[in-house]
């Protein structure tokens, strides 16, 4: 444990920083791999482009989980270590995907997204002048959710587009 790097935290308990983090920690695992799984079952319309999106946000999940567990580490913490820990600890759970048609995946996928942006922004709201370490690095992985949302709003608006002008164009 850092002991100068912790002695610049002011105004919040480290332990209870340490188990926020851990939280937010088993959110990341478990979204990583419903983003990892989803992108090999997805059918549907459009499902190269959402198996792209899909792959791409994994990656940026387990890029947050590293930081993070380095984040943990540094505030003497140690990450939760074994993943039947990750359902226990989550905020935002894990949708498994029963329809694998690309709208409903979108759906949970999106839903996904809406959570990890409420769990960082309060993280954000609590760090903010009390750990600038950890306010820049939530605040970092908060506009990586904000913009997932936005990838995957996208996505499913342009489905129901493409469906509504094809039914215009069939005249349906």
């Amino acid at each position: 444990m850092a002991k100068r790097g912790n002695s610049i935290i002011k105004g919040i308990e480290i332990n209870e920083l340490i188990s926020m983090l851990n939280r937010a920690y088993a959110d990341e695992w478990l979204a990583y791999y419903q983003y990892f799984i989803e992108a090999k079952v997805v059918k549907g319309i459009m499902k190269d482009a959402v198996i792209s999106e899909l792959t791409l946000h994994a990656a940026d999940e387990l890029r947050h989980a590293t930081l993070i567990a380095d984040r943990i580490v540094q505030l003497g913490g140690i990450p939760l270590t074994h993943p039947k820990e990750w359902f226990n600890h989550t905020n935002c759970g894990y949708e498994e995907p029963k329809d694998f048609d690309v709208v409903a995946i979108l759906n949970d996928s999106i839903k996904g997204e809406q959570c990890a942006i409420s769990t960082y922004s309060k993280i954000v709201e609590i760090t903010k002048d009390k750990d600038i370490i950890t306010y820049n690095m939530v605040s970092t992985i908060l506009a990586d959710e904000v913009e997932h949302e936005e990838d995957l709003q996208a996505l499913h608006d342009d489905i129901f587009d493409f469906i509504s002008n094809l039914k215009k164009s069939m005249n349906i």
